[in-house]
């Protein structure tokens, strides 16, 4: 049988995987509006989660999610080889694969996402502080770094797009 992918079933597959482990869209609109809202006065939630939406529209982004997610799903499970296992249930500080997946969100709406990433991945504001909550029993250990990956690439498409706006009604 020949491989034939569905767009449409990878696209809601990573919206359904998202909601399966409690992160909404208007979660990820509201980091967005964090990073944001200091920068365009005007900048509204509605704003944030349309830029949301179109993130979630590419391909990588839907990639990153599904492999991140069944990566922590695997490891909640203890189904991951050692020491594979235990980095990524316990979130290792020296693992970085977690951002480098993210990584490949960020750069979607351009370099600005790098600091915006970096920013929320330190701050861990709104939803990215339930995620990276390590005494539960799931493990977030790449979906804290994809939501805020998002987040940052939403809030780069917004700069980009303002600044569009601005300069078309300068002229």
């Amino acid at each position: 049988m020949t491989y034939s992918l569905n767009s449409k079933k990878v696209a809601e597959a990573s919206r359904q995987w998202l909601l399966g482990r409690g992160v909404r869209i208007e979660d990820i609109a509201e980091l967005t509006y964090f990073l944001q809202k200091d920068y365009f006065r005007t900048l509204t939630m509605e704003d944030c989660v349309q830029s949301v939406e179109q993130v979630l529209t590419k391909r990588e982004v839907q990639n990153a999610i599904l492999t991140g997610i069944q990566l922590d799903i695997l490891a909640e499970e203890g189904k991951l080889l050692s020491p594979l296992q235990e980095m990524i249930e316990n979130d290792e500080g020296l693992y970085g694969c977690d951002e480098i997946l993210a990584l490949s969100i960020v750069n979607v709406y351009g370099s600005i996402g790098l600091t915006n990433f970096g920013y929320v991945d330190k701050m861990k504001p709104g939803i990215l502080k339930m995620l990276n909550d390590k005494t539960g029993e799931r493990k977030h250990t790449f979906l804290d770094d994809i939501v805020g990956a998002i987040a940052a690439a939403a809030s780069s498409r917004i700069a980009h797009r303002k600044q569009e706006e601005r300069e078309q009604s300068e002229s």
